[in-house]
């Protein structure tokens, strides 16, 4: 890569299209036309090609079955995660039953069955450092269907195993297995759908991530009355083969190749429109594959980057101040989930004298809130997205989106602040509830927002982009996850949940700093020299 090639792209000039050189630009930073300066039509990005086996061309039926999958499967990736967590007391009575007699189960039993969802939360994150590059070299659909089947592999294995040493490494494994999907999801809505629709889409992806964490402890708790917590696993092995058939015998390979060497390295030579046209003419020709074709499991663009660099990647990425933001707040929002779920079984026990079961039945609120946060975060981001375009002759910049998470500004500190203080002063069990839908819904809002807007910034780079903010999403979980309970105890209730509301609220109102001076934060920040090993090879360009 030269250094010619290494400069970011100049910003494109409202009042004037240059239509071959807008689609052949490269590093935008998501600097692009969206709307035609005459007509006013939106313009589709990525540009697709006249090749049949694009994914940018396949009907919209198939975009949204593949879209579906996915979400299926994103929800069935917390389930095993998150769901088994509500019957940690009988678990652990399980795995060490001597400490119902000898006085360790709360100190020490409670604590090492823990180690079971904290561990595999860890792994979720930090698993893609593998994943994500493999996905990049050898394609969606391989990575897809190994990692699920380990998962599927791994949830059968737990229904039997009794020693607590292979169960943790098993629990481990699994989080290894089912994180894969949590950060190739959104690569694979960003290969599908054009640029205008990515949000809506988006959206569905945070809200099925939800649900599968709220929905996993509704149905365990349930599971919980009348069978063993192993049962959980029985039914969630089911939930993951099932998932795993629909990826095998339905979901194709998704990456392509965009790249136009020839026209992208001398975009002033007057044959570069024959030499696209000669280009798209060879594309036409391309016969369309079948059904079975589609289906080859190596089939992929891959890429000439070396997997070490993609595997370090993300550690750079971190320091972009647009990236460093997006992951803080899915940490406040996902973490501070994590925070409330650890903390909710012994607070609603004590406090209101709930079952396990019944614990359980409140997260039908979180499951309630993600599905309100599905067009708060998609369908409103991208409407204040294109109000904001058209304002601007037709030049999309990330940022634009950004405004709408003002709502989630509002609702994070009051879902923690009623739970907070309805668990303190004993407030009608409804109290506390509503905190939690309330937190999903922020999850789904603004994590939506987060997501989008960085993979917009950074579209070439889409999955290490997801891995640095997952990843670091995942590190925040799984500290605080040991640090809740002591913080509460210390604190109380209403202090350290209002300190958490104060930290997310803190962490959320500085979209409006990176609305105003966003675009020249990440133009400045991609010159920093401590980062230039992020920057990526040519064959990385999607064309946006």
């Amino acid at each position: 890569m030269t250094i010619q090639d290494d400069i970011i792209a100049p910003a494109l000039d409202p009042q004037a299209e240059e239509s071959f050189k807008e689609k052949t630009r490269k590093r935008t930073l998501g600097n692009l036309r969206l709307v035609h300066p005459e007509t006013n039509a939106v313009i589709l990005v990525p540009t697709p090609s006249s090749d049949p086996n694009d994914p940018l061309n396949w009907s919209s039926w198939r975009k949204y079955y593949v879209a579906g999958v996915l979400c299926l499967a994103m929800a069935v990736c917390n389930f095993l995660a998150a769901g088994p967590a509500i019957a940690v007391p009988a678990t652990a009575a399980d795995f060490f039953p001597e400490s119902l007699t000898d006085g360790t189960f709360i100190t020490s039993a409670i604590p090492k069955t823990a180690y079971f969802f904290t561990t595999t939360s860890l792994l979720i994150g930090l698993g893609n450092i593998v994943w994500v590059p493999a996905a990049n070299k050898w394609g969606r659909r391989p990575v897809y269907i190994l990692s699920y089947t380990i998962y599927f592999a791994t949830a059968v294995w737990l229904i039997y195993e009794k020693s607590y040493a292979r169960f943790l490494a098993g629990r481990i494994l699994m989080g290894f297995g089912s994180g894969a999907a949590e950060t190739l999801a959104p690569i694979t809505i960003a290969d599908v759908f054009f640029l205008h629709e990515r949000g809506r889409v988006m959206s569905a992806y945070t809200c099925f991530l939800s649900i599968g964490a709220s929905g996993g402890l509704v149905i365990s708790g349930l599971i919980t009355i009348n069978h063993t917590w192993r049962t959980i696993y029985q039914v969630g092995a089911a939930l993951v083969g099932f998932v795993l058939v629909a990826l095998l015998l339905t979901v194709p390979e998704t990456s392509y190749s965009r790249t136009n060497d020839d026209a992208s390295l001398a975009l002033d030579v007057a044959g570069d429109a024959a030499t696209t046209g000669a280009t798209q003419e060879a594309q036409a020709s391309v016969k369309k594959m079948s059904y079975v074709e589609s289906l080859l499991v190596f089939k992929a663009a891959g890429t000439s980057e070396n997997l070490f660099k993609m595997m370090i990647r993300p550690f750079g990425l971190i320091i972009l101040p647009p990236v460093l933001w997006s992951a803080l707040a899915l940490s406040v929002t996902i973490g501070f989930l994590v925070a409330v779920s650890s903390n909710s079984a012994s607070a609603f026990n004590l406090t209101y004298g709930f079952a396990s079961w019944q614990v359980g039945l409140c997260y039908i609120a979180g499951v309630i809130g993600s599905l309100l946060g599905l067009p708060a975060g998609g369908y409103l981001g991208d409407k204040v997205a294109d109000i904001l375009t058209k304002r601007n002759n037709g030049i999309r910049e990330p940022e634009m989106r950004l405004p709408a998470v003002m709502v989630s500004v509002i609702t994070t500190p009051l879902a923690l602040i009623l739970y907070g203080v309805g668990i303190k002063y004993q407030l009608h069990w409804i109290c506390p509830t509503i905190g939690l839908g309330l937190l999903n819904f922020s999850i789904t809002q603004a994590n939506t927002i987060c997501v989008v807007y960085v993979i917009d910034s950074y579209r070439p780079v889409a999955g290490e982009i997801t891995l640095a903010v997952t990843g670091f999403k995942a590190l925040f979980a799984f500290f605080l996850s040991f640090e809740t309970n002591p913080w509460i105890n210390a604190a109380g209730y209403q202090d350290g949940f209002g300190a958490m509301a104060g930290i997310a609220g803190a962490v959320l109102i500085l979209w409006i700093p990176l609305y105003f001076w966003g675009k020249q934060i990440r133009h400045n920040s991609w010159k920093w020299s401590v980062i230039s090993f992020v920057h990526w090879d040519n064959d990385r360009e999607v064309g946006e």
